[in-house]
């Protein structure tokens, strides 16, 4: 059985309704989870075991969202990501949008690439794998 884009969305949209205390009317694609959302680092748990639950899939801690990364000097120098890692990035969210980032590479800024249609998009790659 294949599911839709839309429900998939409709799906995550609960999720982080559910997750986050938001509206669902503030759940929208460009959304930022941590920015628009208010999602905390504990919150992206919450979120991908409720994502695990909802679709029946499951997660590899750091699979959607690789902190590990920037916490390792090959891929970060001076609060900054490197050209190797951003290159690792691309390469363990090919379901995030990279470029807004790649302009300032800024760690504090790495969660707003985590908007509802970048969870939207990896729920809908790991349905397919």
């Amino acid at each position: 059985m294949t599911i839709t884009r839309e429900e998939v969305f409709s799906k995550v949209q609960e999720v982080l309704v559910d997750a986050l205390g938001v509206d669902d009317d503030e759940v929208v694609p460009e959304a930022k989870l941590a920015t628009d959302l208010g999602a905390e680092s504990i919150d992206f748990l919450d979120i991908v075991f409720r994502l695990e639950k909802a679709f029946g899939i499951k997660i590899d801690q750091g699979e959607m969202i690789p902190d590990n990364v920037l916490n390792d000097p090959k891929y970060v120098q001076d609060e900054k990501v490197t050209d190797y890692g951003m290159q690792e990035l691309r390469e363990r969210l090919p379901h995030a949008d990279l470029d807004a980032f790649d302009e300032s590479r800024n760690v504090d800024e790495f969660s707003d690439i985590f908007t509802v249609d970048t969870v939207v998009k990896f729920v809908q790659t790991k349905l397919e794998s």
